[in-house]
Order: structure tokens, then sequence, then C-alpha cells
């Protein structure tokens, strides 16, 4: 699928990965419809992407609300002319030692990073089946295929992402709807730097998200189901392969960046 010309709309757009992503594929010719809380943020995008796509359009919404999240994917849909492709980007961090995480804590970040594409995705399935075409994205993250220390909800919900990404192409196979699954490495944006959360483990170096938004533009228009971002596939191999040498090795490293 060629983005120039198709509807896509993208969550979490008022920042990081989804601002650049919706100023690439307008840049692009694709109509944008743009998802965030922020309104102040997102009309700031939105004026950047009508420079090239002047259709393109915004909805503000917090997607932790459930309700309003299904509502905003049949609106845009109406409003679009028909969604040719979702990208679920949107995502809450929450860094918290497990033995300090609240159920509340667990259910909010689940809420958002799994239940809201969930329901998105429910809502506009059955019209992207009756055309017979759309693709729809879903970010993940490499902490959802490895376990991060201290991001046990993040990771949980990552996690779910990834196994509902996998049944679900597997169901939707032959229908002319596709599904792609991006796995981003540590990426330069606001989610090292929120309220509310412990400061993060990780003080590696940071892909800016250019990366990851070439990268789904690369997917949309591709054919493979899983796409890393950086390519750190290697790194979930070896956990695979021998999880107890992963472990030990990742505990060794924690060990050494905090002597």
């Amino acid at each position: 699928m060629d983005v120039g010309g198709r509807t896509v709309l993208v969550t979490g757009a008022s920042s990081g990965i989804g601002a650049v992503l919706a100023e690439r594929l307008a840049a692009r010719g694709a109509v944008v419809g743009l998802v965030a809380r922020r309104e102040d943020r997102l009309a700031e995008v939105l004026d950047r992407c009508r420079r090239t796509s002047p259709g393109s359009r915004m909805w503000v919404a917090d997607l932790g609300d459930l309700d309003r999240a299904e509502a905003v994917a049949l609106e845009a849909d109406d409003e679009l002319g028909g969604l040719d492709v979702v990208v679920h980007n949107a995502a809450m961090p929450k860094r918290r030692h497990a033995t300090a995480l609240t159920p509340g804590d667990v259910e909010a970040v689940m809420g958002v990073n799994f239940l809201s594409p969930v329901r998105m995705t429910l809502a506009l399935l059955p019209r992207m089946l009756e055309r017979g075409a759309g693709v729809v994205v879903n970010v993940s993250s490499l902490g959802g295929r490895l376990g991060i220390p201290t991001e046990a909800a993040y990771s949980a919900s990552k996690f779910a992402l990834c196994g509902w990404s996998e049944s679900l192409a597997q169901d939707l196979s032959g229908t002319g709807v596709d599904v792609r699954l991006i796995l981003p490495g540590a990426i330069d944006t606001e989610i090292w730097d929120q309220p509310d959360n412990d400061a993060p483990l990780y003080s590696g170096p940071l892909e800016p998200p250019e990366t990851v938004a070439d990268g789904i533009v690369a997917a949309i228009e591709g054919d493979r189901f899983e796409h890393y971002l950086p390519d750190l596939k290697a790194v979930v191999e070896f956990k695979t392969g021998d999880p107890d040498a992963f472990f030990a090795t990742a505990a060794a490293a924690m060990a050494s960046e905090q002597s």
C-alpha cells in the first residue's frame, strides 16, 4: 500500500513518534487523522500537516476512556471517508517497582496501551473487512518481548499487544486487512521524563523518533509483519534461546550501571 492518497489515523500524535509520523505521512500525500490528549500540542502538529495535506483532521481524546477511544475511531472513519490505516501509537509509561504497584496503576496502563487499540480495532474491523482492505499498525516496544525491570505494568501491556497482533494477523489472513507489529527500542521521546514515574534505569543512547516513524511508513508499504526499530531482534533471540543466561547478563549490567 502506497501511503500517498490514503487516510491514516495516528494516535499519540501530539509529540514524539506520533507527531513525526503524522508529518511524514502528510508530506507523502496521506490525509491524516491525529488523536491525542493535549489539544494545544496536537493543533501545532495539525497545522504542520495541513501545509501538505489540507484535509487532515484532529480529535482530542484520552484513550484511557475506552468508550471515547472507540467513538473516535468511528468518527474518524466517517469524517475521513473510510480509514485505510490505523496506527495505534499512544502509550503511557509506568516505571515503578512491582512491589509498589497498585491494581489501579496496572489497569490504567493496560487501558491506554492495550485495551484502547483493541477496542478501536474491533470497532473499525467490520468496515475494513467490508471494503476488503486496510492496515492495522500496533506500536508495541522491545519491552513487549523483554521484561524490563521496574516496568512490569508497561511490559505486560506491550506483551499483550504483541500477542494480540500475532493472533489478529493470522485470523485476518486472506481478508485484505493486514497487521503490522512495530517494536521500538530506546527512542528519544518524552516517555523518559514523565510525572508519577521512577527515574529510568536505562541511561544508554537513544534513537531519534524519525527512526521509528520512517520504519512505520516502510511497514505500511511493505509486506512484513514484524519490525524492530532499530534492529535489536538478536537481543530477543538471545533471551528466547537462554532466558537464564539473559537474566544473569541483564542483572550484571544493571548492577554495573548503578555502581
